[in-house]
């Protein structure tokens, strides 16, 4: 009896352990214009500059990149959103934000970015690096549940895109990139690594040396039994 149950037990840490994504950075996402992590700092672009408030990040490659409202043909207002934001174009296009892409560098490691993601399309892209170490790259296609379709008034194509590093991973470097017109986000937010608080992830490993703890427990009564007997 009691070797069945360590051999269940033993399955079950199994599952557990293999519930942490084999990849460095996964995508998530929540509705609204702001990141649903309460220890996030936020960069807003309010004063129609790329400056982070916290002082932790720098963006470069900024030309006419942070626009107000809707312009036809050029960039569309996120969703519900009154306030400035970043658009990024191609660089042979005569439009706002035709620098190509953004780089965003963080001073610290961070395991957290995320953006309010407007009138999302499968051309706009993020890259996440560490160091010159290209970690994943994700399109509008990737985003969970969406619709990169463009649309203006589709909380399917407008929604808060959360990228997450599993448990122990950080990244410093965020690329945002656009083969289209165009990829427009605000409210970009981001966590720095050493004042995180421990994620889901993190649980699972505990629980899941636990589990091995409890096997090895059932392993020396099943010996005393025997013994016993």
């Amino acid at each position: 009896m009691l070797q069945k149950f360590s051999l269940a037990l033993l399955a079950t840490t199994v599952v557990v352990i293999n519930a942490n994504p084999a990849s460095a950075v996964t995508m998530q996402v929540n509705s609204g214009p702001f990141s649903s992590y309460s220890d996030a700092k936020t960069v807003t672009f309010d004063d129609g500059t790329a400056n982070d408030p916290n002082g932790f990040v720098t963006y470069s490659n900024i030309t006419t990149n942070i626009v107000q409202g809707s312009v036809s043909g050029q960039y569309a207002s996120p969703l519900g959103d009154t306030t400035k934001f970043l658009t990024i174009a191609p660089t042979n296009t005569n439009v706002a934000g035709n620098s190509g892409f953004v780089n965003i560098a963080f001073k610290e490691a961070v395991n957290y970015f995320g953006f309010y993601a407007g009138s999302l399309d499968s051309y706009n892209y993020i890259d996440i690096y560490k160091g010159n170490q290209l970690l994943k790259a994700f399109s509008g296609a990737d985003v969970p549940t969406a619709i990169a379709n463009g649309s203006w008034t589709s909380t399917q194509a407008n929604l808060f895109v959360n990228l997450v590093a599993e448990t122990g991973e950080t990244f410093d470097r965020v690329v945002m990139r656009s083969d289209g017109i165009a990829f427009e986000t605000d409210n970009h937010a981001y966590r720095l690594a050493n004042q995180s608080v421990p994620e889901p992830n993190a649980m699972l490993g505990v629980l899941a040396i636990g589990a091995c703890g409890m096997t090895s427990l059932f392993k020396r009564l099943q010996h005393q039994v025997t013994l016993k007997g």
